[in-house]
C-alpha cells in the first residue's frame, strides 16, 4: 500500500472529478492522500474533502508564491486552523526564486511564521524550495536553534548538500515523479542513496505526472509509478519500498495514525 504523501485534490484538473481520481487512487493501492492547502482561500475546501474519508487529510499553510496576497497570515492563524483533526500538517511553504510570484523578504517572513506554527503545534512543517538552497538552509537551522521542529523537504529536486543539510537537521525527503525523468540523472543519484527511514513519496498531483504517463494530468493513482521506478532505482523490491514510505509518513505526520 502506498502513500501520496503530497498532492492537491482541489486543484483544477483533479477537483472536477474528485471522487474518480480518489477511487482510481485506492484501486492502485494508494492507502492515504495528503491533500495540500496553498493559499487561505482554499483551506475550508481541502479541510471539507479530508472530512469525507478516512484516508484523506489536509495541511493549512501558504506556499511561496503566494506570501504577498497573505501578509495577515501569521502563526496565530495558522495555529487555530491546525486544530482541525484532519489537519496534521503546517504548509506547504518555504522560498521560492525561480518565479519570485512574491517578494523574497515576504516569503521568508511567512516561512519563519510557519515554521513558528509547527513548533507551536508540534506537527510537521512541508517545505518548498526552488531555486534558494541557501536562504531555505540557512533559516531552517537558525529557527532549529529557537526550539525543534520536524518536517519534510517536498519534491525534493536539490543538491546532494542541501539533502545532507536536511537530513541533519532531521527531516524527511519526499520524491515526486521528477525522479522519472531523463533529464533528471542528479535527482536520480541523490534518491537512490537516501536512507530508507527519512524517505517519503508523493505525485505533487496535478503537476509533473511520472513516466510512463507524462502529457497526462497527474493524479495520486500514479504515485504507484514514482514507487515502481524508484525501488528499482534502489535495487529494492517495490513492496518493501512502499512498506518503509507508508511507516516513514506514519511516523512524521503522527497525527494520522492517532
Amino acid at each position: 500500500m502506498f502513500v501520496d504523501s503530497h498532492c492537491h485534490l482541489n486543484y483544477e484538473g483533479l477537483v472536477e472529478r474528485q471522487d474518480d481520481v480518489i477511487e482510481a487512487a485506492r484501486a492502485r493501492g494508494v492507502s492515504t492522500m495528503l491533500n495540500i492547502s496553498t493559499r487561505e482561500r482554499e483551506w475550508d475546501a481541502i479541510i471539507g474533502t479530508a472530512e469525507k474519508a478516512d484516508d484523506i487529510w489536509a495541511s493549512v499553510g501558504i506556499h511561496p508564491h503566494e506570501a504577498d496576497a497573505h501578509p495577515d497570515i501569521d502563526t496565530a492563524k495558522l495555529v487555530a486552523r491546525a486544530d482541525h483533526p484532519r489537519v496534521v500538517a503546517i504548509g506547504e511553504t518555504g522560498l521560492d526564486y525561480y518565479y519570485e510570484h512574491s517578494d523574497r523578504a515576504r516569503q521568508k517572513a511567512s516561512f519563519r511564521a510557519h515554521i513558528a506554527a509547527s513548533r507551536e503545534t508540534d506537527l510537521p512543517l512541508i517545505v518548498h524550495t526552488r531555486d534558494a538552497e541557501d536562504d531555505t538552509a540557512e533559516i531552517l537551522a537558525d529557527e532549529m536553534g529557537k526550539g525543534p521542529y520536524r518536517g519534510v523537504i517536498h519534491c525534493f529536486t536539490a543538491s546532494q548538500d542541501f539533502a545532507d543539510i536536511a537530513l541533519d537537521l532531521g527531516f524527511y525527503i519526499s520524491i515526486s515523479g521528477i525522479v522519472t525523468f531523463k533529464n533528471a540523472k542528479d535527482l536520480q543519484a541523490t534518491a537512490a542513496k537516501l536512507p530508507a527511514d527519512r524517505l517519503l513519496i508523493e505525485t505533487d498531483s496535478p503537476f509533473l505526472a511520472p513516466v510512463p504517463n507524462r502529457g497526462k494530468t497527474c493524479e495520486p493513482a500514479f504515485v504507484a509509478d514514482t514507487a515502481a521506478f524508484l525501488a528499482d532505482l534502489r535495487g529494492e523490491p517495490v513492496e518493501e519500498l512502499a512498506a518503509y514510505t507508508t511507516r516513514n509518513f506514519r511516523t512524521l505526520f503522527d497525527k494520522t495514525a492517532a
